[in-house]
This record gives structure tokens, sequence and C-alpha cells, in this order.
């Protein structure tokens, strides 16, 4: 088949370039030509496993295409996947769509025979019926299918996820494009049950219930690690006798640092807003936001509390800065508010992460990207284990620091408190 990507972010890329591995001709759009070029190039503008590789190949094979011509593309194209970004608006909790809109008004304009146009960006519920309405002469002509299709990619499992997917959600009535749109993905679907047909605004919402629920979970256990610290429990232990009951299952049932990410904070927030549209309270969800927001403040205090209220020139190490491993991504990151604190507390701050130097960080004073974990934690008074890259997991911190008194803060509970003792390392973790 023929796809056109509108929009080369992390979705429209991930998606262009995989889908294109399966034999597609794929044309992925962005009105930036700087990254056109760049990804022409074969540059990956986002940090992802296996990426670089795969799209390098399909390019060579020319069944991937990058362009800034929209037309070109759009008319070439069988199926168009609108993979915009969709942020939160600024002062309110709902979905910025001008970006989705704004292609739409484009494609009115340039569709003359059958397309089936999905939004595969993360939207609220009724976006379909919008776009409808936009397109109402070409679906007058049915020469137009607006159609639902979330995406469920995790940022640095993205192409695992991509060729082995929990579900396929296909939100629509017509079954012109159910058909195509079956024929496109059985290639990964390994099972019948795993590509599920439903209405459009169902598949709409289905996107963000999902998400809330897995912040959710994250929440929960990150509120019971707070008694567990007060109760002189093992959270890890809570996690693991809850995780076994297969009702309730062991992912995303790890305590550490707030949710973050291009999805959770967002979609919590489009989800409570669209419930206030249609005149419905999710005060559960509204709990999440909340107490994601204080976790936040939470941890940078025990950091405080850890260094006993003297945070004045103190080195303090970040092992880790995204909100997440195997990602470069930086949105709502706790360390950002964390090492911003610090800062204006005028501690020293070093910090490595696997992906890089981060721009968050480069105007504030006191702050400092080392190239190697060895440079970051040489003679610091505080090591943070923010992130759990694997790069993490197996440090002799006696031999790194290189000094007798220091004190390690494990946001991600990657070591045994028992053997820290037995180091007589000063070890603290998360709800422990």
């Amino acid at each position: 088949m023929r796809l056109c990507m509108i929009g080369t972010g992390y979705v429209g890329l991930v998606s262009g370039v995989c889908f294109s591995d399966l034999g597609n001709i794929v044309y992925c759009v962005d009105k930036d030509k700087d990254k056109i070029n760049s990804l022409n190039s074969g540059n990956v503008p986002i940090y992802e496993p296996g990426l670089e590789e795969i799209l390098k190949r399909n390019h060579k094979q020319k069944r991937l295409i990058f362009t800034s011509e929209l037309n070109e593309a759009v008319t070439n194209s069988d199926v168009i996947f609108i993979c915009v970004g969709t942020p939160t608006k600024k002062n309110s909790n709902s979905a910025d769509l001008k970006y989705v809109f704004k292609v739409v008004n484009e494609l009115k304009n340039i569709i003359s025979k059958y397309k089936i146009i999905i939004t595969k960006s993360t939207v609220p519920v009724t976006t379909g019926d919008k776009i409808e309405k936009i397109l109402i002469k070409l679906k007058k002509k049915k020469i137009v299918d607006v159609v639902s299709n979330p995406e469920f990619l995790r940022e640095g499992e993205a192409i695992r996820d991509f060729s082995n997917p929990d579900r396929v959600i296909i939100g629509t009535d017509s079954k012109k494009a159910n058909k195509i749109l079956k024929a496109l993905y059985m290639p990964i679907i390994k099972k019948n049950n795993r590509y599920f047909n439903t209405s459009r605004r169902g598949a709409e919402l289905i996107k963000y219930a999902s998400n809330a629920f897995l912040a959710t979970k994250i929440t929960y256990i990150n509120e019971l690690a707070n008694l567990c610290e007060k109760a002189g429990v093992d959270i890890k232990d809570i996690s693991m006798g809850m995780g076994s009951d297969q009702r309730i299952g062991e992912r995303f049932l790890r305590a550490g640092p707030a949710y973050g990410g291009s999805c959770f904070p967002k979609d919590t927030k489009a989800l409570i807003n669209t419930a206030k549209q249609f005149k419905t309270d999710l005060s559960i969800v509204k709990s999440v936001v909340s107490s994601n927001d204080k976790r936040k403040l939470l941890l940078t205090k025990k950091i405080e509390k850890i260094l006993e209220g003297k945070l004045k020139n103190k080195i303090i190490t970040f092992l880790g800065v995204t909100f997440k491993p195997n990602t470069d991504d930086m949105r709502e990151a706790s360390s950002i508010p964390m090492i911003k604190y610090l800062n204006m507390k005028n501690s020293n701050i070093r910090y490595y992460d696997p992906s890089g130097e981060k721009k968050e960080f480069k105007n504030l004073k006191n702050v400092k990207y080392c190239k190697s974990i060895s440079a970051a934690c040489l003679k610091s008074d505080l090591i943070i284990l923010h992130t759990e890259w694997n790069d993490f997991k197996l440090l002799n911190f006696k031999k790194l620091i290189k000094k007798t008194k220091f004190k390690i803060f494990d946001m991600r509970n990657i070591y045994s408190p028992s053997k820290m003792k037995n180091l007589k390392i000063n070890y603290f973790g998360v709800g422990r």
C-alpha cells in the first residue's frame, strides 16, 4: 500500500519507518525543510533504539520518502495518517487541535479520489466528527472515510510495540475502510482478537482511558510508597505481592518519581477536560493529576532532608535526567523542577545521561553536563539515581566517587538496601 504520514514527530516517524519495513511505500511529510533534509541524510532526530538502522535500510530501498510536498504525498497515497502534535493549551487542560484542523483544511483542497483519513494523533472524543464536518463535501461524494487509529507505542520500546502490538484499534463504521486497514495491519496481527474494530468515538476514548489508567497505577504505588516509608515496609514487597494477582498485574507498579513524558501528563488533563464538556466528574483522574504534581515537590524536599537542609555548595549528581530510560524525551521529566530548585539553593549540579546533554539545563548556573558516569560522580556529596538506564545498574560507587562520605538517593530502587548497608554506604530508596 501507499501511505502518507503527516508529521515526523515521534509517532509519525516511528510508524512511517515501521510501515515501510513491512513493504509499503511511505511518504513522511513535514513542513520543516531542515528536518526533512536531515532525515534524507539518514539522521534520526529522536533517540529510539533500532530506528536509525531500519530508516536507512528502507530509505535506501526507496520505500521511505521524506518530503515537504504535501500535495504530491497525499495524491500518491491510499491512506493518510495525521500524526501532528496535540499539546495541552496554555492556561487550560484541553488538547490544542489547531495542527490537526490545519492539516484537514489542507487535505480538503487536495483530495479528488478515495482516501482513508486516519487520526493517529491522540485526540479527544468527537474530534473525528469535527474532521468529517470539514470534509463534508468529500464525504458526500464518498471519497473519504475518517477513521480513528490511536497509537500505543512506548518510548524506548517503539519498534517492538509496533511489530508485536497488544492490540490494533480501528474506529470506523465503514466496511470498506475496515477491510483495507485490516489488510494493512495483517502482517503484525498475530491473533485475530488483537484487531479491534469499534466506533470512531470509542477508539478516541480508548487511548485516553488507557493512559489515564496507567497513570493511576503509577500514582497509586507512589502514594503507597509514602506510607511504606512511615510504616517501615519495603514497597518492592508490596508491588510484588499485588502484581502477582492476575487481576492487577505487575506492570506500572514500580514506585519512583512522578510520571512524565509526552502522553500521561497531557492525556490525563485532556480526559478531565473532555469529561467536563460532557458534564461528568472524573474525580479519580483529577486526584491522580494532583498527586503526581505534588510528588515532584515531595521528592525534592526528600533530597533536602537527606542533605540535612544543607544544599549550598553541595555537589549533587543526577544519573539520568530523562523521564524514562531508552529515550531522550525530557517532556515533564521530574529532573527539571528538581534541578532548578537545587540550583536556586546554590548547589553544584552535575548530570550524566546516555542520551546526551539537555537544552533545559544549558542556561542554569552551576549545572554541568558530564560526558561520563565517572566524571559526573567524582567527589559528589549525593548521587541521585533518577532514571533506570542499564548503564547505572552495576556501579561501584566507592570507586567512582573516591570520597569517604557520600550519600545515594536511589529514586528507582535499583540497588539492595542490605547490600548498600554491608558496603557501609549511606543509602536512601523510595518507599523503603
